[in-house]
């Protein structure tokens, strides 16, 4: 079979086939009374398995130490090679669609906007915690799109540096960067989940309280005590038991405390808040040291129910906990 039918039955060009032929990889052997080159069958299934081989991703150098020496690599081994390599090429390729997502949907308006998006981000890159917190002074100014700005709130260790990207972001008001944050609470990394968590509670926007909520039951406490705390703060009635756990626990259980007072006043649910505190009085699986945080948080409620309870609680057992009931009491 002649070159051009060769390439005809192949899809390979003729061009490519004399470079394999310059290269050893398919060298036909024959040739006609003419001078032409002459495939034979042998030669055919040399080239298809040359092709074979190039679609996986060797190089020519690789294919030709298959075939000219098969047990010189072992497929498994190369094959793992193509693999990594193709990891780190799909990486860097994501990396490169990532930027170019943020820089359009910062809508240049001319090449000078577009690399003034680059340097920034590349800046919010920096080793340097000053670099980054000028990147996210300048990110003020509108340049990066609220996507870039909240995936470098993800990102950043450095409290200065994540306040300003916060703030840079919460100017923006755009909820594209909110969708990016709550992404961030699905990471399987805790301080990332952390990041998102504290950067959603300074945001605004009907999509933040949903948000805050989905946290509620985020398996770190940190990052549910947060959510619970702003949603606190932002009045909504559904943080109670997270809030009554943190007190519990003792995580943050003077802040906690502080916004069930709030909520028992403004919502009406100061009998029913005292109700709950009450009965994990009365467990005796409790500790000690819950039980008094309990009580001082009972102590800030009002209304009849959270004074009946203390009034209870006087002669308790735990010299901490009466001293606390009688300290209610005798503000009456």
């Amino acid at each position: 079979m002649l070159i051009g039918e060769v390439s005809q039955h192949s899809g390979v060009s003729t061009r490519m086939l004399r470079h394999y032929d310059r290269l050893g990889l398919v060298a036909p052997a024959g040739r006609t009374s003419g001078g032409y080159r002459e495939y034979s069958t042998d030669d055919i299934a040399r080239l298809f398995r040359v092709e074979g081989l190039r679609s996986l991703g060797l190089s020519l150098a690789e294919v030709r130490r298959v075939l000219d020496a098969p047990g010189s690599a072992e497929p498994a081994a190369l094959i793992g090679e193509l693999v990594d390599q193709s990891r780190r090429r799909l990486a860097r390729e994501e990396e490169l669609l990532a930027l170019l997502r943020r820089i359009e949907a910062s809508t240049p308006a001319d090449w000078e906007d577009v690399l003034r998006a680059v340097r920034l981000m590349h800046d919010l890159g920096s080793d340097s915690a000053g670099v980054r917190y000028r990147a996210a002074l300048a990110a003020m100014g509108h340049q990066l799109s609220s996507e870039a700005v909240a995936d470098a709130v993800l990102a950043e260790a450095d409290p200065n540096v994540s306040g300003a990207l916060t703030w840079a972001l919460a100017a923006t008001g755009d909820a594209a960067g909110t969708a990016v944050l709550a992404a961030g609470l699905q990471s399987d990394d805790a301080q990332v989940r952390r990041r998102a968590v504290s950067a959603v509670a300074e945001l605004a926007g009907p999509a933040v309280a949903d948000v805050l909520r989905g946290a509620l039951t985020d398996t770190d406490v940190v990052v549910r005590s947060r959510a619970a705390m702003a949603l606190g703060a932002r009045g909504d009635r559904e943080v109670v038991p997270t809030l009554i756990d943190m007190v519990v626990a003792g995580t943050n259980d003077v802040d906690a405390a502080d916004l069930l007072r709030d909520l028992a006043h403004t919502s009406g649910t100061a009998d029913q808040v005292a109700a709950d505190l009450g009965r994990l009085l009365d467990d005796e699986a409790v500790s000690p040291a819950a039980r008094s945080r309990l009580a001082q948080a009972l102590v800030e409620l009002p209304g009849d129910v959270a004074v009946g309870i203390l009034t209870g609680l006087v002669d308790d057992d735990d010299p901490a906990v009466a001293a606390v009931a009688a300290m209610r009491a005798h503000r009456r």
